[in-house]
């Protein structure tokens, strides 16, 4: 009973905590929609535990736990790999941007020279 409790509060505080994240602009959309998914789909496992049992017996493991925990470090390693796609795609657009302004800068510098030079006799 004590682990159901924990459990539930666990997910209603995810749901809050993302909810407020998502309100206050401090998490996308795409990311708030995943984590809101994660959130709505432990809270049934959470009030209900044996949930995961005939699934766990179709498919020949031991236990509702185990399948929950290998869902969930497979869903981190998903999330981890995303995340370092993302910041792969930004880094690459980070260093694109700073040849841009780069360019850019020595243009703005190569014009008041020359602006100076027709001003000055």
């Amino acid at each position: 009973m004590r682990l159901v409790f924990v459990t539930g509060t666990t997910g209603l505080i995810m749901l809050v905590v993302i909810f407020e994240l998502l309100r206050r602009r401090q998490l996308r959309e795409k990311y708030g929609a995943l984590w809101l998914l994660v959130a709505i789909a432990v809270l049934p496992l959470a009030f209900v535990p044996t949930l995961l049992d005939g699934f766990t017996s179709v498919l020949g493991i031991a236990s509702g736990l185990s399948l929950f925990l290998f869902l969930s470090v497979v869903f981190l390693f998903l999330v981890s790999v995303h995340l370092s796609w993302e910041s792969s795609r930004l880094e690459e657009e980070t260093r694109s941007l700073s040849e841009e302004v780069a360019l850019l800068r020595a243009d703005v510098a190569e014009l008041q020279e020359s602006r100076e030079r027709v001003t000055t006799p």
